[in-house]
């Protein structure tokens, strides 16, 4: 069985990056998505391995030290992180897994997973996007333009991803994706030598 694709989306706040994943989980069954580790405490409803995987700060540190994450941030005194394991064993047994991160967390992952496959994701304009973030009607100006901001420097960080998919619609930008991950399945460095001589000499002379 081929090696499965890690697919990275990250984007700025307001490009729709939850809906689109969360659609790309409907339409592809098979598309893993990535647990996150977290030192804070469960919320009610939260499932251990499932929300979460829910890990003391000594644990957590601990993983640090020994190189167990993708990827992992301090935020309000609580640590995040990607497990490394998790990843790989999904990926070793030929699915897909999905990743939703931000750009700083996705550098980490491309420096200590650079197969991976990194998808930016944009509104069609920045006017698009500060309209977004005011259509929400939660956020005061001081606010919009912190995202904004952010928004910025995010999208600075663009030639460091494989693709662009730009987030006209919700539908058009799965497909997109979709599209990309036949493309990347196909590619032959999924494939080990075993298999590619297998399908080899399957083949009809």
């Amino acid at each position: 069985m081929p090696q499965g694709v890690l697919l990275v989306i990250s984007g700025p706040s307001g490009t729709g990056k939850g809906t689109v994943c969360g659609r790309l989980r409907e339409r592809l069954p098979h598309l893993a998505y990535s647990v996150s580790a977290t030192t804070r405490a469960p919320r009610a409803g939260e499932r251990d391995g499932v929300n979460y995987f829910f890990l003391t700060k000594e644990e957590f540190q601990s993983r640090i030290e020994r190189g167990e994450f993708l990827e992992w941030a301090e935020v309000y005194g609580n640590y995040y992180g990607t497990p490394r394991s998790y990843v790989e064993r999904m990926l070793s047994s030929g699915r897909d897994v999905l990743l939703e991160i931000d750009t700083q967390g996705a550098m980490q992952v491309k420096a200590n997973y650079p197969a991976g496959v990194f998808v930016f994701l944009l509104p069609p304009t920045l006017e698009e996007l500060g309209r977004r973030i005011t259509c929400r009607g939660t956020e005061i100006e001081e606010e919009r333009r912190r995202r904004l901001s952010a928004a910025r420097n995010e999208i600075a960080q663009i030639r460091n991803y494989d693709y662009l998919v730009i987030n006209d619609t919700v539908q058009e930008a799965v497909a997109k994706i979709e599209a990309i991950l036949v493309a990347e399945r196909a590619r032959v460095k999924h494939f080990s030598d075993e298999e590619l001589k297998a399908r080899l000499e399957g083949q009809p002379e």
